[in-house]
C-alpha cells in the first residue's frame, strides 16, 4: 500500500501474459510428443519438442496458480466479501460455462473420431455429447463438466470460496522471511503423500498449496527483497534439477511408491519451486514497468487462454495426417493457432460486449 492505495505490481501482469504465451506453446507441444492428448500427429516427436513439454509442464500451472493467488490478494483488498464472490462468479464462472457448452463439445469429437471411438459429423456427435462424464483423454464419457483445459478455471473459482474464509479470519501480516525459502517446499514435498486427484501434472492440493503461498506470502512486501540474495542459489538448483528430470523421465520413470520415486518427486518439487523464484526474481527485475503493449495483452490474456486450446486442436485434426515434416507442422500449427486467436480477440471479441463478458474481460 502507498498513501493509501494499493500499489500496481506490472512485474505479475507481465508473467500473467508470458504464462498464458506458453501454455499456448506447451499445448502445440502436445500434438507432437508423447503423452496422450485430444489429437495427435502421425509421428511422435521424442527429442526436442518433448523436452521442451517436460520442462514447461514441471512449473507452468504453479505459476498460475501462484499469481491468482496473488490477484486474490488485490482482489479481495478492494472488494467486499459479496462483491469479490460475484467478480469471481462472472470473471471464471461464465467462461467456464461457455467452454462446456461451445468449446469443449467439437474437442471432445475430434478426440472421438481421430481414436476411432465415433463416426459420423459434428452434428451426428452433439446428441451423444451428454452422455457419461468425460473424466481423462482416451475414455468412454463424453460430457466434459470441466471446460476440457479450462480445469484451471474450475479449480480456481473453487479455491477461491473454500479460501475466503480463511483468508477473511487471518490477516495477511506475514513478513516473507529466508527460511521460508526453504521451509514451504518442504511443505510443498510433504503435500506428495496426498494424492487425490492429479491435474496438468501435479496433484490439486499442490495446486492449493502453492495459491495459499500467492495469497499470504509471494505478495508479502518482503518477498521480492528476499528474493535478491536468494537467486544466486535458485538459479543453479533449477537449472540442475530441469536437467536431472529430463533425463531421468526420459530413460526411465521410477516405479510407484519406490525409494526412487520418493527422490523423483524431490526433484520434481525442487524444481518447481525453484523457477517459480527465478521467474518471479527476473520479473521484478526487468518487467516492473507498463506500456501500451502490456495493457492490451494483460487484458487479451483470459480470452487467448479459453480460446487457444479448442483453435490448436481444430488446425490439429486438419493436419495431423499430412505427411509433411515435423517441423513445418509445427511452424504451421503455432503461426496459424496464434494468428486466428488475435484476430477473434482484436476484431471481434474484444468488441463485442456479450463476447466480452462469455471471455472473461473485465468491463
Amino acid at each position: 500500500m502507498k498513501n493509501g492505495k494499493s500499489v500496481r505490481h506490472y512485474d505479475f501482469d507481465w508473467i500473467k501474459v508470458i504464462a498464458t504465451l506458453g501454455v499456448f506453446l506447451y499445448h502445440c507441444s502436445m500434438f507432437f510428443n508423447p503423452f496422450p492428448w485430444h489429437v495427435k500427429n502421425n509421428v511422435i516427436e521424442t527429442s526436442g519438442i518433448f523436452v521442451f513439454s517436460l520442462f514447461l509442464g514441471v512449473w507452468l500451472m504453479p505459476l498460475f496458480f501462484t499469481i491468482s493467488g496473488i490477484s486474490t490478494t488485490y482482489s479481495l483488498n478492494n472488494r467486499s466479501t459479496s462483491n469479490f464472490i460475484k467478480e469471481r462468479l462472472v470473471r471464471l464462472g461464465i467462461p467456464l460455462i461457455f467452454g462446456v457448452f461451445i468449446l469443449s463439445p467439437p474437442q471432445v469429437y475430434i478426440e472421438r473420431i481421430t481414436n476411432h471411438q465415433f463416426t459420423g459429423s459434428l452434428l451426428d456427435f452433439l446428441p451423444h455429447y451428454f452422455e457419461g462424464l468425460y473424466l481423462d483423454i482416451g475414455g468412454s464419457g463424453n460430457f466434459a463438466f470441466s471446460g476440457l483445459h479450462l480445469w484451471y478455471l474450475l479449480v480456481l473459482l473453487v479455491f477461491s470460496f473454500i479460501s475466503m474464509p480463511l483468508f477473511k479470519v487471518f490477516s495477511r501480516g506475514h513478513k516473507f522471511r529466508k527460511c521460508y525459502f526453504f521451509i514451504l517446499p518442504s511443505l510443498l514435498f510433504f503435500s506428495g503423500v496426498i494424492n487425490t486427484m492429479g491435474l496438468g501434472g501435479w496433484d490439486i492440493v499442490f495446486y492449493f498449496i502453492i495459491f495459499i503461498y500467492g495469497y499470504y506470502f509471494f505478495s508479502s512486501s518482503e518477498f521480492k527483497p528476499a528474493l535478491k540474495s536468494a537467486y544466486k542459489l535458485f538459479l543453479p538448483l533449477a537449472i540442475i534439477t530441469s536437467i536431472i528430470y529430463i533425463v531421468w523421465f526420459m530413460m526411465v520413470l521410477p516405479k510407484p511408491n519406490s525409494i526412487q520415486d520418493i527422490i523423483f518427486y524431490g526433484v520434481k518439487t525442487i524444481n518447481c519451486w525453484s523457477w517459480l523464484l527465478v521467474i518471479f526474481y527476473l520479473a521484478n527485475k526487468y518487467l516492473s514497468f507498463s506500456n501500451n503493449f502490456l495493457k492490451y495483452t494483460s487484458e487479451a490474456s483470459m480470452p487467448f487462454y479459453v480460446l487457444h486450446q479448442p483453435i490448436i486442436v481444430a488446425i490439429g485434426y486438419f493436419i495431423y495426417d499430412l505427411s509433411w515434416p515435423i517441423a513445418l507442422k509445427a511452424f504451421v500449427l503455432i503461426t496459424t493457432s496464434f494468428a486466428m486467436i488475435m484476430f477473434m480477440y482484436h476484431f471481434v471479441i474484444k468488441n463485442i460486449k456479450i463476447l466480452r463478458i462469455l471471455f472473461g474481460i473485465k468491463g
